[in-house]
């Protein structure tokens, strides 16, 4: 890294500098609190002259190493004493790591994404922003200089990953470096001003124990999902947005052997699967002149050309739905996906009407054999009304007679009301069924596990 060492001594006194605001030379002596438009104007003051002192070239240097920031960092605090206001020690090096965040970061985002306890921040035009934070909306006091500070903010998300938000594409999907899923939509679609979402993940995803631990399924219940994984049956996880869909197709993905290859297929590659050997894919939007885009269709038809053990679809939308069951009908056995669904019934008339999206024309009868064929366990997952994630039913699907899919639950969550503070109360419970595919566990050398056929426990 270049020497920032020489830029580092003020060029200019503080006469020269930009007037942050009417009125903040002369404030009173002595520490004192700023008002959020007082620091809005001098953060930008601070931030305009620090452009001014180092050119474009060297703050992307000082951005390399933790020493470059750390100089930088000292010289911002420089800058605001300059100013002539007096402020507290804690005061000034908030306003400093603010500054520094809006130069190599998301700016007032910042805080919220080295946050963990934060699954979605979700800002609302620039001076209203929620979080949700286990599972519970809150609003904070966070907020943008105004409109076009966030729009700036959101151009910067987008632009890192190729993509760009105008007038002319109003909307755009996009990802930050830790695999966080980013939906913004702008105006004249937003009529308020910018809109930005984003569903966070964390570093290190949660890990089947770690579920077990919030009470989201019970150890027995893992033990089959275990089991079903290892003998390479076919699982469809369904659920609402946020019902943790992801969540557990990431832990379902870790019982997965290092032996096999893994093909992955996402629209937004959101997986963090931590086997050796693994393809991932992602599909591809149009360009400004629509043309270019490469859907997950094909990115299915690809995958199968690729010799994998393993198809990891991040989430059935489409017309892919019919690619996906003719390839866990041909071979290629333990393949995982999602679908958006209430219910597991509701998950199997999604596939139907998404297997008829596509250009094969094939009768209900047709469709409704292929998805009992392919498919062999559906998980539901649901978010309970007081935040917390439970899977509500795995059941098994049977196959189809007189033109209905037949299916049997295996495990159950009954509600049985709330508790204090709102928490939602029940139990697991197994159905008493031996499900059909135990004999495929057989074969796989693995054994169901003792309990189940009268196992229950309270949450």
């Amino acid at each position: 890294m270049a020497d920032l060492s020489l830029n580092l001594t003020p060029r200019v006194d503080s006469t020269t500098l930009r007037n942050p605001g009417s009125g903040l030379r002369n404030a009173v002596a002595g520490p004192r609190l700023l008002r959020d438009k007082e620091q809005q104007e001098l953060k930008s003051a601070v931030h305009q002259e620090l452009i001014d002192r180092l050119d474009l070239e060297k703050l992307g240097e000082a951005q390399e190493t933790r020493s470059g920031q750390q100089q930088l960092f000292l010289l911002i605090q420089q800058i605001i004493g300059e100013q002539g206001i007096p402020l507290s020690s804690a005061e000034r090096d908030r306003l400093a790591q603010e500054v520094l965040d809006e130069v190599f970061g998301l700016g007032p985002l910042e805080p919220l994404l080295k946050d963990d306890t934060i699954s979605d921040i979700l800002v609302n035009t620039y001076n209203n922003v929620y979080v949700e934070r286990r599972g519970v909306l809150q609003h904070t006091n966070i907020t943008f200089k105004d409109n076009r500070h966030l729009l700036q903010i959101i151009d910067k998300i987008v632009s890192a990953v190729g993509r760009r938000v105008d007038e002319s594409t109003p909307m755009v999907d996009a990802r930050l470096k830790d695999g966080s899923r980013v939906n913004a939509i702008i105006p004249p679609l937003a009529i308020d001003g910018p809109i930005l979402s984003i569903r966070r993940f964390g570093s290190s995803p949660l890990t089947a124990e770690r579920l077990v631990q919030n009470r989201a399924l019970t150890p027995l219940m893992l033990e089959v999902l275990r089991a079903a994984v290892g003998a390479r049956l076919n699982i469809v996880i369904s659920g609402g947005t946020g019902a943790g869909k992801t969540t557990l197709l990431n832990a379902l993905s870790s019982f997965i052997s290092d032996r096999e290859r893994i093909v992955t297929i996402e629209d937004s590659a959101e997986l963090q699967l931590r086997q050796e050997h693994v393809v991932r894919l992602e599909t591809r939007p149009p360009n400004v002149e629509g043309k270019g885009a490469i859907r997950q269709r094909e990115l299915v038809i690809n995958a199968l050309r690729m010799r994998p053990d393993r198809i990891v679809l991040g989430e059935v939308r489409g017309e892919e739905a019919m690619d996906m069951l003719q390839a866990m009908n041909t071979g290629h056995d333990g393949s995982l996906t999602t679908v958006h669904a209430n219910t597991p019934r509701d998950a199997l008339a999604r596939l139907e009407t998404m297997c008829m999206m596509g250009d094969i024309r094939l009768p209900e009868k047709a469709i409704r054999l292929q998805i009992a064929s392919a498919i062999n366990i559906i998980i539901q997952v649901s978010r309970m009304s007081d935040g917390t994630r439970r899977i509500t039913h795995i059941s098994e699907l049977t196959g189809s007679y007189s033109d209905v899919i037949s299916m049997q639950d295996l495990f159950v969550f009954e509600r049985e009301g709330l508790g204090e503070n709102g928490k939602v109360m029940g139990r697991f419970r197994s159905t008493g069924i031996v499900p059909r595919f135990a004999e495929r566990l057989q074969a796989a050398g693995i054994s169901l596990p003792t309990g189940l056929m009268d196992h229950s426990m309270e949450v």
